[in-house]
């Protein structure tokens, strides 16, 4: 069996799948942050879930945020890490191949293979703490030289937006994100969640918010388009509770852009983009594919 870690800022998810990615079993567990600690959750998780599936591990494939080149972790804030030979570590512990990838690249392979890996050009736009992009082209992730593919949260979509990534006013991550809501909300212990019932409530500051983020989404889906050019965007992460109210924002900026130029018109940007049906852990079986082509 095939085992992939997906390890976020707040927990350690690992699922055992099999050919069909299936999942035969699942592991949660609380991260603990630093090198240590994650490095000790990844081995935890990965036994733990063989276990439990009652197999034998073929290939292990993790999912960690940050920068990775050849399994090296680096700028993982969330997690404490500036830099970590992850895969190196967890490969000597238990004795099998394992591949460490980007988190969202991870989830780009997942939600790929989950829909029957036909897309040539596929995209997987994270709308969660963060905001960024997994490319795959051809059934391959496709990283960059240094790693930052997709890394989209970092642009500006409007000047005189919020300041939220490292001070850059207007970013995509600033506008669409879970932490970007809470930073323009501005309440202490607040979450994105309450932010949207306070718009659902009739909160002017909060609807604003939330109509900010239909706008940085489809921003972010017109940056992908325009630069990546793929068949298909599939939209995830936890923004995507919004549900319909999201596709609905979203497909309403890309008909005003569309009627302004016949250039955005020809990427059809609502035929080509989705939110994630499947309720599937994408990033942890993402990771466990990426780990057995590793492998």
């Amino acid at each position: 069996m095939r085992i992939g870690i997906d390890i976020g800022g707040t927990k350690i998810e690992a699922v055992a799948i099999d050919d069909d990615l299936d999942v035969l079993a699942t592991f949660r567990a609380p991260v603990r942050p630093g090198p240590n600690g994650v490095t000790a959750g990844a081995i935890e998780a990965s036994e733990a879930v063989a276990r439990a599936a009652g197999g034998e591990i073929e290939s292990v494939g993790i999912g960690v945020p940050g920068a990775i080149r050849r399994g090296v972790v680096r700028n993982a804030r969330n997690l404490c890490i500036e830099s970590l030979d992850l895969e190196t570590a967890v490969q000597q512990a238990i004795g099998v191949e394992v591949r460490v990838a980007n988190d969202v690249n991870a989830a780009a392979v997942g939600a790929w293979g989950l829909r029957g890996a036909s897309s040539k050009a596929f995209a997987y736009l994270n709308l969660g703490t963060g905001l960024a992009a997994g490319l795959v082209v051809d059934g391959r992730v496709w990283e960059g030289a240094r790693g930052l593919a997709g890394e989209i949260g970092y642009v500006s979509a409007d000047p005189h937006g919020p300041g939220h990534v490292d001070g850059l006013a207007g970013s995509l991550e600033g506008y669409a994100s879970g932490s970007g809501v809470v930073a323009q909300w501005g309440v202490e212990g607040a979450t994105a969640v309450d932010v949207f019932r306070a718009a659902a409530a009739g909160n002017a500051r909060a609807i604003a918010i939330r109509d900010g983020v239909y706008f940085g989404a489809a921003s972010a889906v017109r940056v992908l388009a325009l630069t990546f050019d793929p068949d298909t965007v599939v939209v995830g992460g936890g923004l995507t509770l919004l549900g319909r109210p999201l596709s609905d924002g979203m497909a309403k900026h890309f008909a005003a852009w569309s009627e302004a130029s016949p250039l955005i018109a020809s990427l059809e940007l609502d035929a080509i983009t989705s939110l994630l049906a499947d309720e599937r852990p994408v990033h942890a079986i993402g990771a466990a594919i990426m780990g057995e082509r590793h492998g």
